[in-house]
């Protein structure tokens, strides 16, 4: 069982109509993870820091935010977050981009998915808002690789 946070990022979303951050959680549990805490935050800088730096400072061994990662210049979140990552997964992002090209075709290049580790040994991705992108990272990528992932971050 590995504990988990969520961060949605949206001008728009409330607890109501989250429906990714909502999918998050129910497919995190489900897999037999324990949720600790989300944050919905607006697509600025310094709320989605301040809610990545109160991650850091649970139990969570895992960060999923979603939200803000496309081209729009309101879209903060992969500028804001990737820089604080000691470590960046490069292959995450590229995979995931490739298997969404499969899924909804080239405007899944502009995605700017991500993954990388905190400085508290943490992994953290920067998924887009949409619950279909969400749900491929999570089943295709995310889950079947969490456990030898945090074993890799921990040894």
């Amino acid at each position: 069982m590995i504990d988990f946070g969520i961060i949605t990022v949206s001008d728009t979303r409330t607890e109501v109509t989250d429906k990714s951050g909502q999918y998050i959680q129910t497919a995190m549990t489900e897999a037999g993870n324990n949720f600790v805490k989300k944050y919905i935050v607006k697509d600025d800088a310094q709320q989605i820091t301040d809610a990545y730096n109160q991650l850091l400072t649970t139990s969570c061994k895992l960060i999923l935010v979603n939200g803000g990662t496309g081209i729009a210049r309101r879209d903060v979140t992969i500028d804001t977050l990737e820089p604080k990552f000691i470590k960046v997964i490069p292959g995450f992002g590229e995979y995931f981009r490739r298997i969404s090209v499969d899924d909804i075709g080239l405007k899944a290049l502009v995605s700017g998915a991500a993954a990388g580790i905190t400085d508290s040994d943490q992994i953290c991705y920067l998924l887009p808002g949409s619950t279909n992108a969400c749900k491929t990272a999570l089943e295709q990528i995310i889950l079947p690789d969490l456990e030898h992932l945090i074993k890799e971050i921990t040894k």
